[in-house]
């Protein structure tokens, strides 16, 4: 019999989170797999997890999926996790996943801590309808990924880093508008949990004056209905 893979997820911060069943898989795979086994080790000894991980990351798991699949069909389990929260939310894992369905092996995904959920229902924006965006691209393709957001009707949700995070909101005020209704989160679960709602305008300027640490969620409203924005506008080149 075939083997299954386990996609984990971890906590984002408050080890509470961890769930009853992640933890049983991990004590019954035969193999773990962790994105950076310096911060996993800590984590599965705090639980009472006495195996060893393995690297997968997004530098060698192209070479290490053929491995991978050999264990699953050897009848071995493998279990999945990132630094924090759900494998394959911009963590490595997409790649792993995708070969093995194609190698008609079983995946199974394990529910749990992932930031954007609470940061999109703690936002007071609408979550009936959502587009998850990742992190923006750094240089290539970042304005025109912005100019298409800007037409996006549904609420926005992203990643962002701190150092990052300023401007990221300089070119929402720009290509939004400063008057579009936002929400960032930070450090979800951990003590100094934060999140600052209101305008784009209002948040960077309350970031201009606090604190820029930890992991950063924002999540924007959608485009008001029949409202213009910069996207809307033709650009003119001399």
């Amino acid at each position: 019999m075939d083997g299954k893979l386990f996609l984990v997820p971890t906590p984002i911060g408050n080890l509470e989170d961890m769930t009853f069943r992640a933890i049983r898989v991990l004590k019954e795979a035969d193999v773990i797999l962790a994105e950076d086994t310096r911060t996993s080790a800590p984590l599965l000894k705090h639980f009472g997890i006495d195996k060893k991980a393995y690297s997968h990351h997004q530098h060698n798991e192209h070479k290490a999926t053929s491995e991978i699949i050999k264990f699953l069909k050897e009848g071995k389990n493998v279990a999945l996790i990132s630094d924090a929260g759900t494998p394959a939310i911009s963590d490595p894992g997409f790649f792993l996943v995708r070969e093995v369905i194609k190698n008609n092996l079983e995946v199974e995904c394990l529910p749990g801590a992932t930031a954007f959920v609470p940061a999109l229902v703690n936002s007071g924006l609408p979550t009936d309808s959502f587009v998850f965006e990742g992190f923006l691209p750094v240089k290539k393709g970042r304005q025109t990924r912005l100019k298409k957001l800007a037409e996006e009707e549904r609420t926005i949700v992203l990643y962002e880093s701190p150092h990052r995070l300023l401007k990221t909101l300089e070119e929402f005020a720009q290509f939004f508008g400063e008057d579009r209704q936002a929400s960032v989160s930070r450090e979800i679960t951990k003590m100094y949990e934060e999140t600052i709602r209101g305008t784009v305008s209002e948040i960077k300027t309350y970031f201009e004056n606090n604190i820029l640490k930890g992991e950063f969620v924002i999540c924007v409203a959608g485009k008001p209905e029949g409202k213009k924005t910069k996207a809307d506008k033709p650009i003119y080149k001399k």
